[in-house]
């Protein structure tokens, strides 16, 4: 290790200090900033995205790079070619088309908001046209730097290292077998009585304070982070300041507290992240891919599982007032209603059977606009035409089409794909956890989630990007990232109906 690597890593410190300030005003602009302060809001993130593209792109910089030795070890190694990536990706831009783009998401990002409440797609075109355009900028740009096409270079920001040609041989195997999987389980569902939901309302104030609950009794540390509320559950917020948001429905608590859940399995990764390196690049997430690997675990693969639902349904029944003698409250009933398939329009409150084919019509879609085959204007149609295709379903407007997600608004192009992928990693780690660690299981069944989060840590949270995506998951379940584990659980949980799926 010489003086320039040295160097880079204070350079790389100040960076993560402007990145957590940028997270957070990210956090407060979609959870509680008044509506009069989105232009405003616009250029302050504009600027100080411009200020981290500076710093990044400064000719000092590329000098350092030029001149840094890491040594030996492996974890500085590791860091400083992904310093390198970094600095590929910023010096391909030039700084005045970077604080275009931030001011064009964060005004698209506003003006979707009520776009989306009255499904009118005609007022948002404009904004989302500018989004697209300059995000087609970056990507041409990007993919000339990188010497990949214009939407590998997209998802390289999101998942270092994975290509189309990684995704779109286990996308065309799913979209050929979905259509019929999705219908030999809603067959096995139909042969069985239709389950009584429990009766509502469900006032918020209890929701959240079941939230809570929850989210502790997984792990998760209320001094460093917070729950909110938001138009689109996500999870932000800067290090060791781990922010999430769910939204509430009164007549339904399963979405809100599903969505926790997920939004927590984010949150325990970013909490489980190495401390000697979180200033630096190393010491980040190991791409989107892992990181939805994470919340799918905990919302899908373990807490819509049999053996929780009969460890949360007591909990649920004294939180709500209610007895398992109640209609609704039992629990086999609340796990039937938790494991229920119905294809359905929304994306975020997809069932884990269809919610691959919710993935397959955005990353079809996404790569046709990127790729300039799609006009931006025939974005509505297409999106119901393929979700039609997919799921039988006709979207009766576009607040339930292609109005409903906050990705492409704020110009989040190669997202996408990370989701379903990161659903086959889930059920691919959680057979390995459960093979590997013989006390996982049963502590689960008793709300007891520190062996399976010790597994995790060891296995996933503690490498960050030490290793790439690809080497982390096959080390961990020893075989490459591919659909058979979660094919042999859907069928495991939905057509065996096996007792501790």
């Amino acid at each position: 290790m010489n003086k320039a690597y040295q160097s880079l890593e204070r350079h790389f410190a100040r960076l993560s200090s402007l990145n957590d300030a940028i997270g957070i005003l990210c956090w407060d602009k979609e959870v509680i900033m008044p509506h009069g302060a989105a232009e405003r809001r616009a250029e302050n993130l504009a600027m100080l995205e411009g200020l981290r593209h500076e710093i990044l792109t400064a000719p000092e910089m590329a000098e350092l790079l030029a001149s840094a030795d890491a040594g030996d070890d492996v974890w500085r190694r590791a860091n400083l070619a992904e310093m390198q990536r970094l600095h590929t990706h910023a010096t391909a831009l030039p700084g005045d088309l970077v604080e275009a783009s931030a001011q064009a998401t964060a005004r698209s990002e506003m003006v979707w908001r009520e776009a989306r409440q009255n499904s009118d797609f005609k007022t948002f075109l404009p904004y989302q046209q500018e989004v697209l355009n300059l995000t087609r900028q970056i990507a041409t740009a990007k993919g000339e730097a990188l010497g990949l096409s214009p939407y590998d270079a997209l998802l390289d920001s999101f998942d270092p290292g994975t290509r189309q040609t990684d995704i779109d041989p286990i996308f065309t195997r799913l979209g050929a077998e979905l259509p019929g999987l999705i219908a030999a389980v809603l067959e096995k569902q139909n042969s069985l009585p239709a389950p009584t939901p429990p009766q509502g309302p469900f006032p918020v104030p209890q929701q959240e304070a079941l939230g809570r609950e929850l989210m502790q009794q997984l792990g998760f540390d209320m001094t460093r982070g917070r729950l909110d509320v938001s138009l689109h559950p996500f999870c932000g917020g800067a290090t060791h300041d781990v922010r999430l948001t769910t939204r509430y429905e009164e007549a339904d608590f399963l979405p809100a507290m599903m969505g926790v859940l997920h939004e927590t399995g984010h949150a325990l990764y970013d909490m489980g992240l190495p401390a000697d390196w979180l200033s630096q690049p190393v010491g980040q997430a190991g791409g989107m891919t892992l990181h939805e690997s994470q919340s799918l675990m905990i919302e899908m693969q373990v807490c819509r599982s049999r053996a929780f639902v009969e460890w949360v349904a007591p909990l649920l029944r004294a939180r709500f007032g209610t007895t398992d003698a109640t209609p609704g409250w039992q629990t086999e009933t609340l796990h039937r209603l938790m494991t229920h398939v119905e294809p359905g329009f929304i994306r975020v409150d997809a069932d884990e059977v269809t919610y691959p084919a919710h993935i397959l019509v955005r990353y079809e879609l996404e790569t046709a606009m990127i790729n300039g085959d799609l006009a931006l204007k025939d974005l509505p149609a297409a999106f119901n035409d393929r979700l039609h295709t997919l799921l039988g379903l006709t979207v009766p407007d576009d607040r339930r089409g292609c109005l409903q997600d906050i990705h492409w608004p704020e110009g989040l192009f190669g997202y996408f794909p990370c989701y379903a992928m990161g659903a086959l990693a889930a059920a691919q780690l959680r057979t390995a956890a459960f093979g590997q660690d013989s006390r996982i299981a049963p502590a689960v069944a008793q709300g007891d989630f520190a062996p399976l989060m010790q597994w995790l840590r060891t296995t996933i949270h503690s490498r960050a990007r030490s290793a790439s995506m690809p080497e982390i998951i096959e080390d961990a379940t020893g075989a490459p990232l591919g659909a058979e584990a979660w094919q042999a659980h859907i069928r495991r949980r939905y057509l065996d109906r096996a007792p501790d799926a």
